[in-house]
């Protein structure tokens, strides 16, 4: 399977590293701009919002123009995005170039996920999504190290004209194969929000939201998490040992989402996560804190492709605009979080109490998935001869 959908995995991870790329390095863009660093800081909300609106406004859209030509023009926004901000001279260019990247990312994410599981028989779809979303948790992984080690040592310009450079391999990649790529259901040209008329859509984004919310939200203050509770010589290992679980966690989980079926994941993830973040609320332990890390990764990353299969296996003909929204609502949770994060720690609420916080949407989510279990399809174990033939690559 990795062999037919491998080009949109590596423009998953391009738009991962982008993600967060820029964290590592807002203080040296920032001192080259001559402006401060939360006027940069503005370039990530840029591209958040570009992202939230563009996926769902855009993508059936171009789709309707053939599946290729929404890929390429998505990732030939994305990648002109990315060059802009390479060479940005000051902060209104580079504050514009983010939102034309953020538009970008927001249909590639959408078209590409659709893709992946048009791509392949329904007994693989899981697996499919899931190998996008490992592309996405592996560009988020690598992004601020990343970021952090070539800006060190070439500068921050170079981090990004790394980014460009995986998005124009993609992108040539999927050009090469454009006439193997299957044509999407775009709709009829009605608007993109009419998806959300179904419960089960709209409850499944306010979810995306909140895992988004606790899960990703929370990420940004891992460190000073474990500073307050004497764990900062910790810190290094806590985020790889984040990182390790998000990578191991969307690569695994398609297997047991075909096998399976999303309905006892949506409560198995959400439930994880929340216990995750009730050990570093509870206890100072390296150890409980690695494995609650390790687990809160897996969990978060894993529950994406799970929310997509339970919200698109038995209507594949809306999976693009449903995707959509649902991976703007997570990114929208995740900017969201992060704002609320540092509200609290304004408001003075010790960086240790942010876990036990990030437990309300949690809880909040498990809720909401447990109700979309009870009414996602049932999964059916494929017919033996049509998994023979449409065996694993």
């Amino acid at each position: 399977m990795i062999r037919r959908v491998w080009p949109l995995v590596a423009a998953a991870v391009s738009l991962g590293i982008d993600a967060y790329v820029l964290a590592g390095v807002l203080p040296q863009i920032a001192d080259s701009m001559t402006t401060t660093t939360a006027m940069i800081g503005f370039g990530v909300t840029a591209f958040t919002a570009a992202y939230a609106v563009a996926g769902p406004l855009l993508s059936g859209r171009l789709a309707r123009g053939g599946t290729a030509r929404a890929l390429l023009v998505a990732l030939g926004l994305f990648n002109l995005g990315n060059l802009v901000t390479t060479l940005a001279p000051g902060v209104e260019v580079f504050l514009a170039s983010r939102v034309v990247a953020g538009v970008g990312a927001g249909v590639l994410t959408a078209v590409a996920t659709a893709t992946a599981a048009a791509m392949v028989a329904d007994h693989e779809r899981g697996r499919a999504m899931s190998l996008v979303t490992f592309g996405l948790s592996t560009g988020t992984v690598a992004g601020v190290p990343v970021g952090m080690l070539i800006g060190q040592s070439a500068g921050w310009r170079w981090t990004m004209a790394l980014v460009v450079l995986i998005g124009v391999v993609s992108m040539v990649a999927l050009a090469l194969r454009a006439k193997a790529l299957p044509r999407l259901d775009a709709g009829s040209g009605g608007s993109a929000f009419a998806v959300l008329r179904s419960g089960r859509t709209g409850v499944g984004v306010v979810a995306a939201f909140l895992l988004g919310v606790a899960s990703l939200g929370l990420y940004t203050y891992l460190l000073p998490m474990a500073e307050d509770r004497g764990l900062g010589g910790l810190g290094f290992a806590l985020v790889w040992a984040w990182g390790i679980g998000g990578v191991t966690g969307s690569a695994l989980i398609g297997r047991p989402l075909d096998r399976f079926g999303p309905r006892p994941l949506l409560v198995a993830l959400p439930a994880l996560l929340a216990l995750s973040f009730a050990v570093a609320w509870l206890t100072s332990s390296p150890a409980a804190w690695l494995v609650a890390a390790a687990v809160w990764g897996a969990a978060g990353w894993a529950s994406v492709p799970t929310l997509q299969q339970a919200l698109t296996a038995d209507r594949p003909a809306q999976a693009m605009p449903v995707i959509a929204f649902q991976m703007a609502a997570m990114y929208l949770g995740s900017a969201v979080g992060a704002a609320l994060g540092g509200a609290l720690l304004t408001a003075g609420i010790r960086a240790a109490d942010l876990a036990a916080w990030a437990l309300v949407p949690a809880v909040l989510a498990l809720a909401l998935t447990g109700w979309i279990a009870t009414r996602a399809a049932v999964r059916r174990a494929p017919d033996p001869a049509q998994a023979e033939a449409c065996s694993v690559v």
